[in-house]
C-alpha cells in the first residue's frame, strides 16, 4: 500500500517521506522455541504495518521475507526498514495491537544494547532507501546524536529542516533491541 499525495511537502516544494529502521540482536535463532511467539507474529504485524495510514514501503526479499537481511556483519542483528508518510503515521502503528503486544515483550526475544538501535530520515518521495543508507543513519546517530541526517522519535527533525519539529507528545523511543553491558 503506497499514499498517494501524502509525503510532507518542503518550503522549496520537494516532497519527502520519513525512512526507519530498527536492528535487533536476536537472543536465541530465529526458529528456536524462545523465539516461537515472535517470529509467529512476523506475519500478522506485517501485514497490519502494510495496510496502515501512513505506511509507504517495508524491506522484503522476493518472497516477502524481512528476515533474510543482515546489517553490521552481524548474523544475529535482524533489521526492520521502512517507509512511512511522517513519523505520527510511523507512531500510531507502533503502539497498536500485536505490534505492541511484541514490543513489549522485546526483551524475551532482543538483547539489550548500547547504542542507537533504531534511526529515522527524511527521503525525497519514491525513493526507497538502502541497508548501506541504514547503517551509514545508525551510525551518524551513533557518534552525532539527533541531527536532520539522522534522529530518532524523541527528537525528530521536520522534513528538509534543520532544527527539531515543533513541540509535541513525546514519543517514547522503543528500546526494541537495545542491550547494556551490564
Amino acid at each position: 500500500m503506497t499514499d498517494n499525495g501524502t509525503a510532507k511537502t518542503t518550503e522549496n516544494g520537494t516532497r519527502h517521506e520519513l525512512a526507519q529502521v530498527n536492528i535487533g540482536r536476536l537472543t536465541a535463532p530465529l526458529d528456536s522455541q524462545q523465539l516461537r511467539d515472535f517470529a509467529e507474529g512476523l506475519d500478522p504485524v506485517n501485514a497490519v504495518a502494510d495496510a496502515s495510514d501512513g505506511f509507504v514501503w517495508r524491506l522484503k526479499d522476493d518472497s516477502g521475507d524481512a528476515t533474510s537481511f543482515r546489517v553490521f556483519d552481524d548474523a544475529w542483528l535482524l533489521v526492520n526498514m521502512s517507509v512511512w508518510r511522517d513519523t505520527n503515521a510511523l507512531t500510531a502503528f507502533m503502539y497498536q495491537g500485536r505490534h505492541r503486544e511484541l514490543l513489549a515483550r522485546r526483551r524475551e526475544f532482543f538483547e539489550r544494547l548500547d547504542e542507537a538501535v533504531t534511526a529515522l530520515w527524511w527521503v525525497p518521495a519514491g525513493h526507497r532507501p538502502t541497508l548501506e543508507e541504514a547503517e551509514e543513519r545508525l551510525v551518524h546517530l551513533r557518534a552525532h546524536g539527533p541531527t536532520p541526517y539522522a534522529f530518532n522519535l524523541r527528537t525528530a527533525f521536520p522534513a528538509g529542516g534543520t532544527g527539531p519539529e515543533p513541540e509535541r507528545e513525546p514519543a517514547p523511543e522503543p528500546e526494541s533491541v537495545s542491550r547494556s553491558a551490564s
